[in-house]
């Protein structure tokens, strides 16, 4: 038997599908499908919060919150190589948002930006993260064009945690020393079993956030000495009413994830909880492997359960999810 013929795979200049990158990249890239799969290419859901807006006399191209901990996250765009001016406005619009993430895009890179990235990267500390992607265009015949976002410049994780963990007293030093390893461990179970979450950076952190679909609200895995849990935080000053309205559906969500959780209002705090615990000592290493298997489970159904639910809440109180 012949077998069938194979396409092949052709570069598509920029300026073919988007001639101006203000009025075609910028509100390409800020539709969901698409802001999705720049997430994705970072490991960071995004949530679009505006397109120019205002920082100073400057407006970033599109403004994103990360839906794991509702920081902000600045995203410049170039349909060229790299220049000295768009390096200036992203830090910025850094400096004047406060945020802890930065995305440029280009179509290329120089060599000299690419090192300042990657020195911003080394000099900050873990709160800090600098991404550069190059932009491709791709098609097969007359078939539609295809982007491609290749990571140039992202933060050395693993050097960031093991700094970390170096940093605490003597009373400390121990459990940090555990949850480096652990979240280090942990991030290769998840790549290995192909897990729909990013691998955790190894930071001497006793939890990790992963994004729910929009921002103020996280799913949450946490590690300590004596126990590892999940859970899900709702940030009740942003959202007073998504608790109750998710507390509706309290038989359902337990029934879907076979979880019967803690459920705290905590109405004089920012944030109301979830939370599901599994006792261990972690400091046993011969534990882990149940540690990872029950974190990934719970994670997975949490997320199945309440993604859905979360995406079709509404801020009013005539507004039930449904």
């Amino acid at each position: 038997m012949t077998p069938s013929p194979l396409g092949r795979l052709q570069r598509v200049d920029l300026r073919a599908a988007w001639k101006n990158e203000s009025s075609h990249f910028t509100p390409w890239l800020a539709q969901p499908e698409n802001i999705a799969l720049l997430g994705e290419t970072i490991g960071t859901e995004l949530e679009v919060q505006g397109q120019e807006q205002g920082v100073g006399p400057f407006r970033a191209d599109i403004l994103c919150r990360d839906t794991s901990d509702s920081s902000l996250v600045p995203i410049e765009n170039q349909l060229e190589r790299t220049d000295h001016g768009h390096l200036g406005q992203l830090l910025t619009y850094a400096a004047g948002l406060k945020a802890v993430t930065v995305v440029w895009i280009a179509e290329r890179f120089t060599e000299e930006h690419r090192a300042a990235l990657d020195w911003l990267n080394r000099i900050t500390d873990d709160s800090f993260h600098a991404f550069g992607l190059e932009i491709e265009l791709w098609r097969i015949g007359d078939s539609p064009f295809a982007p491609k976002f290749n990571v140039v410049v992202k933060p050395n994780e693993w050097a960031r945690g093991v700094q970390e963990a170096s940093k605490g007293s003597s009373s400390t030093t121990r459990v940090g020393q555990m949850q480096v390893q652990y979240w280090t461990a942990f991030g290769e179970f998840l790549t290995k079993n192909k897990a729909p979450f990013k691998p955790p950076k190894p930071s001497a952190s006793n939890w990790i956030p992963y994004g729910l679909g929009r921002s103020g609200t996280a799913l949450l895995a946490f590690v300590n000495a004596g126990h590892i849990s999940v859970g899900v935080d709702i940030n009740q000053r942003e959202h007073p009413t998504w608790f109750t309205k998710l507390e509706a559906q309290r038989a359902e969500i337990e029934a879907a994830t076979g979880l019967a959780m803690e459920w705290e209002a905590k109405p004089d705090a920012k944030f109301a909880r979830l939370r599901a615990w599994l006792e261990l000592d972690m400091y046993d290493e011969a534990n882990w492997p149940k540690a990872h298997a029950w974190l990934f489970e719970r994670l997975v159904a949490l997320r199945e359960a309440f993604r859905p639910r979360i995406l079709a809440l509404g801020d009013g109180p005539e507004e039930n999810g449904a």
